[in-house]
C-alpha cells in the first residue's frame, strides 16, 4: 500500500474510540454522531466506535449514555450521591411549572391551549417562559388547525438532566416523588385555583401512571 493511500485509510477502531473518548469528554454538552463524523478523519465509523466504548464503560464510575439523537459521559446513576455536595439547587419551580414541564414531556407536542384543557386552568406566560429559560421545554412545530397554534416539547436539556435517553423513557408517579418531583399530597378532585404554586393538578394522576 502506497504512502498516499494510507492517508485516506480510517484509523484503527482502538485509535477511533480514543478520539470519540477524547471529544465527549471535552464537550459540555452531548454530541451527535454526525458531529463527531464532522470531526474526525475520512472515513472512520464513530457509531461502531460509540458502541465499543459504550460497552467498555460499563461498570465504570462514569457511563457513556445517549441524550436524544447525541452521547455523552455521566456519573454512574449508584454514584450519584458522591455529587451532591457539588450541586446547587439555584431554582426552585412553582407546582404549576412541575405540571407544565410533566404535561409538555407526557403529551408531547402539545399546545398551550391542550395544556390548559389537562391543567384545568389558565397557564400564565410566565410560567412557559421559565421552562424555556430552564431549556426544559422549546418550541415545536406549528398545528395545521386555525390559527396555527405553536406546540411544546422538551429538550435534549431536559432528557440529559434527568438521565433520560427518550421521553419514552420517564418514570411514573412513584419515581417522581421519589425524586422530589412531586410533592406526596393527595392529588386534588377539583379545579379552581389560579395558575401558581398551590394551583390544582387536574389529571395529573392520568398523566404519572405507572
Amino acid at each position: 500500500m502506497s504512502e498516499e493511500q494510507s492517508l485516506f485509510d480510517a484509523p484503527p477502531m482502538g485509535e477511533q474510540e480514543r478520539m470519540v473518548e477524547a471529544i465527549l469528554f471535552a464537550s459540555a454538552e452531548p454530541v451527535t454522531v454526525a458531529e463527531l463524523e464532522a470531526r474526525m478523519p475520512h472515513g472512520a465509523d464513530p457509531a461502531e466506535a460509540l458502541v465499543h466504548l459504550r460497552r467498555r464503560y460499563e461498570g465504570r464510575g462514569v457511563n457513556l449514555v445517549k441524550v436524544g439523537d447525541a452521547w455523552a459521559f455521566r456519573t454512574a446513576p449508584d454514584l450519584g450521591f458522591l455529587m451532591r455536595r457539588e450541586t446547587v439547587e439555584t431554582r426552585k419551580l412553582s407546582r404549576a411549572a412541575i405540571e407544565t414541564l410533566a404535561i409538555v414531556a407526557y403529551h408531547q407536542p402539545v399546545t398551550r391551549a391542550e395544556i390548559e384543557e389537562i391543567r384545568g386552568v389558565a397557564v400564565s406566560r410566565g410560567t412557559i417562559d421559565q421552562l424555556i429559560e430552564l431549556e426544559w421545554i422549546r418550541f415545536g412545530r406549528r398545528r395545521m388547525t386555525p390559527g396555527r397554534p405553536v406546540t411544546f416539547v422538551v429538550t435534549e436539556a431536559f432528557l440529559d438532566h434527568f438521565g433520560l435517553e427518550s421521553a419514552r423513557d420517564l418514570p411514573g408517579l412513584k419515581e417522581l416523588r421519589a425524586a422530589g418531583l412531586l410533592d406526596s399530597r393527595p392529588l386534588p378532585g377539583q379545579a379552581a385555583a389560579p395558575d401558581d404554586e398551590d394551583g390544582p393538578v387536574v389529571g395529573q394522576s392520568e398523566l404519572f401512571e405507572d
